[in-house]
């Protein structure tokens, strides 16, 4: 099948809509629902998939897990009534409740980015791992040891503050070569010459096809869990409340 369009990145907080099965099969003991269109976010970036339901008057599909392979998004669970036919328009639901501590949890780790630039220190960031079991973001750099309790208090403070400010999230689309105007650091691995996505916290952005709050303020409180600090690789663990 064609690819399946996407309307998370440009709609990240839609938790319903409408569209058209385009297959089903079975893989492994369970059943994939193939769609035209999905709201439902698949694992990547550092961010867990979003579950929930697919839904008609002849059946009833629960999303256990979401996966993107080949331009394709692959809806994996099982019927809890009924099936569908190819064809058939369904109504999709994300479990607000996940989707709501993923977003806040990612756009969390952004706001670490935010505090570092803030701060004026030379770290780049690199993997950010969103899943509510230890999220954290790694940055290559390096801080001596007697300065981490004093880092650990300013970066928290200062993401904290950027919090309460009750910062609204945008997004624009734009090529690698112009996201330098808006964003501290730009992946090497983007593509050139096509657009891509950018969020925005304010006039802060960062590179990212994941989903995010609307509002700062929607995270919550932001709390250092520890740095690390190893062979040129610093780690920031962090969580919400």
């Amino acid at each position: 099948m064609d690819s399946t369009k996407l309307i998370y990145p440009e709609d990240m907080q839609k938790l319903t809509h409408e569209t058209c099965v385009m297959g089903i099969s079975e893989e492994d003991g369970k059943t994939v629902v193939l769609l035209d269109e999905t709201i439902f976010y698949p694992q990547g970036g550092g961010q867990p998939y979003d579950q929930g339901v697919i839904e008609n008057e002849s059946g009833k599909f629960i999303v256990e897990e979401v996966r993107f392979v080949d331009g394709v998004v692959r809806h994996i669970g099982h019927f809890e009534k009924g099936s569908f036919s190819t064809g058939q328009e369904v109504a999709l639901k994300v479990d607000p409740e996940r989707r709501a501590l993923h977003a806040r949890l990612h756009s969390a780790g952004h706001v670490l980015d935010m505090a570092v630039n803030e701060l004026g220190l030379p770290w780049i960031p690199g993997k950010g791992y969103h899943f509510p079991d230890g999220p954290y973001i790694e940055y290559d750099g390096s801080f001596e040891e007697a300065e981490k309790e004093n880092l650990q208090k300013q970066i928290e403070s200062a993401a904290n503050k950027f919090i309460a400010a009750g910062i609204q999230t945008s997004i624009q689309f734009m090529p690698k070569s112009e996201m330098h105007k808006v964003c501290a650091n730009v992946p090497d691995y983007l593509p050139e010459g096509k657009p891509a996505r950018v969020v925005l916290y304010g006039t802060f952005g960062v590179p990212c096809g994941g989903t995010h709050v609307a509002n700062l303020k929607d995270i919550g409180h932001l709390m250092i869990r520890k740095i690390s600090n190893k062979k040129g690789l610093i780690r920031v663990g962090y969580d919400v409340t």
